[in-house]
């Protein structure tokens, strides 16, 4: 028994804090309170070369956590898409809400958006951040305002920016660069991204109060880059450079260096300047060029720059996230960081469309996921049981640990074991079509058109034809139908053969040559 009071208790006390004490050096504790040698409560785990990397669940049950970064407490900080500002502790998820907005407006892309906490909190304890605000019916707002830091709270709201914009492609992401300006990396809001009299389409460049610096390339203007679509994410590496994600229509996502005074060619130019027509443009304005494209696309979401030795195998890499793709990339540099070298792909389809990522000063990663944004219908597994949430990713020092887990590896083994078993065309839909109009061809209601069931689906061949050509925007859907005139004629034949036989729809056969007649019909060409 042990003793209750006296002597031997408070010595019993003594020596039980010591043992505690003792465990805790033996496991080396980290500061965060991370286990550094390994944590048994590991969901799964996957090697990236001869590392080990063992996930585990940080917090769960939030609301569309679209920015994380690592806070000056060694808490990570989160912007959540209904209006909180947040802070958790990475070791025991304890979250602290610092600011609720009550001007959000949310849909599925505005609402609270990126943020970014000044580095230097002793000089400059600021906070600032993005979101969308509506003033009168269907007036929606672009903000970008500034917050004083007070323990746990935020005072003295200073707004910085704010211009009339959209519901449509947003962006947005913000930095502190290395010369203490903000960068803002934009959409484009439905706007033109050519015009550099807008604000939107841009990489902007700001004072921290909001102020025009005076070597920007355009005096009294903050843009410091233009032609984006819809930028999601934003990271400096070494040597002050600067990346950031863009995402494409139905082809081209991008990743690019951004470099003052450059034109990165949207809505003329997709990707590389490659076809006649983008090739005439890129000449006459400059364009840079991405350090690369992805179609199928991927919708490229948060960056951050890795340069740990905790995972070797990720060194000098832009990590990024990615919605469509459900995965993780790991885009491993050159040594000048001006190209990639190679790409590593991992995660996919484990957590859902992916946000953002952060990296702790240990070279621990942090990941949000987005799976209640879009609000699929329930049944398709997404949101799961606990979403949003954030994860953690971190070297497994002691492989006990995972004795029985299954591993990341297995699992996507048996999705694509699924894959193979699939038609051509019904690839072409889950590549393409499936992140829009559901798995199931439900939709999105009043944003994206079911597909099940659907009278155009099943009874006019030639407007579907041109739809997907052509692509489509309608006053009854946020969202536009981009074009998919880069498909072959076989492949669009082969997608809408595979729709029209399926989701309750029982229609006849599309032939590659009615594809290639309405092609010539549209476009003029064989």
């Amino acid at each position: 028994m042990q003793p209750t009071s006296g002597p031997l208790s408070q010595n019993w006390c003594l020596k039980t804090v010591l043992l505690l004490a003792a465990a805790c050096l033996l496991i080396r504790c980290s500061h965060s309170g991370v286990e550094e040698s390994g944590d048994p409560s590991f969901d799964t785990y996957f090697k990236a070369g001869s590392t080990y990397i063992g996930i585990s669940t940080v917090v769960e049950n939030l609301d569309v956590p679209w920015e994380i970064t690592w806070g000056p407490n060694d808490w990570i900080w989160m912007t959540e898409n209904g209006g909180r500002v947040s802070k958790i502790n990475p070791a025991s998820g304890e979250k602290k809400v610092m600011l609720k907005l009550r001007d959000v407006f949310e849909g599925t892309t505005p609402g609270l958006l990126g943020m970014a906490v000044h580095p230097d909190q002793e000089h400059f304890p600021y906070l600032f951040l993005i979101y969308n605000s509506e003033e009168g019916e269907g007036s929606v707002f672009w903000n970008l305002v500034r917050y004083t830091i007070d323990a746990d709270t935020l005072r003295d709201r200073q707004n910085l920016l704010m211009r009339q914009a959209s519901e449509h492609h947003q962006g947005s992401r913000v930095k502190i660069s290395p010369d203490g300006k903000l960068i803002v990396a934009n959409g484009d809001a439905g706007m033109d991204a050519q015009d550099v009299s807008s604000p939107f389409g841009k990489t902007l460049r700001l004072n921290i109060d909001g102020s025009n610096p005076k070597d920007n390339p355009f005096p009294g203007s903050p843009v410091w880059a233009w032609g984006f679509r819809n930028q999601q994410g934003l990271t400096y590496g070494d040597d002050g450079i600067l990346y950031a994600s863009d995402h494409g229509p139905a082809n081209d996502d991008e990743i690019n260096i951004i470099k003052k005074g450059q034109n990165y060619g949207w809505p003329a130019v997709k990707g590389f300047c490659d076809k006649p027509e983008e090739q005439t443009f890129c000449a006459d304005s400059s364009v840079a060029e991405p350090m690369k494209a992805w179609t199928p696309t991927i919708a490229p979401a948060g960056i951050a720059y890795y340069k740990h030795e905790t995972i070797p195998e990720w060194q000098n890499s832009i990590l990024l996230t990615t919605l469509k793709n459900a995965s993780l990339h790991v885009l491993s540099l050159s040594e000048t960081g001006r190209s990639i070298d190679k790409e590593m792909v991992y995660l996919t389809d484990q957590y859902g469309r992916l946000r953002d990522v952060a990296v702790s000063p240990t070279g621990d990663i942090y990941i949000s996921t987005s799976n209640r944004d879009w609000k699929p219908d329930p049944g398709e597994g997404l949101p799961a049981l606990g979403d949003d949430r954030i994860i953690r990713l971190s070297k497994v020092e002691n492989k006990s640990f995972l004795k029985g887990l299954p591993s990341v590896q297995e699992m996507e083994s048996e999705s694509t074991k699924e894959k193979k078993k699939m038609s051509q065309g019904a690839l072409t839909y889950q590549e393409y079509c499936a992140s829009c109009h559901r798995p199931d061809g439900g939709g999105i209601k009043d944003v994206f058109p079911p597909l099940a069931e659907s009278k155009l689906v099943n009874s006019d061949k030639d407007r579907l034809i041109s739809i997907v050509l052509e692509g489509q925007q309608t006053e009854k859907y946020n969202e536009e139908m981009p074009a998919f005139s880069f498909l072959s004629d076989q492949e669009v034949a082969e997608l809408l053969t595979y729709i029209r036989s399926n989701f309750e729809n029982h229609a006849s056969k599309i032939m590659e040559q009615q594809v290639k007649d309405m092609r010539k019909d549209i476009f003029g060409k064989k």
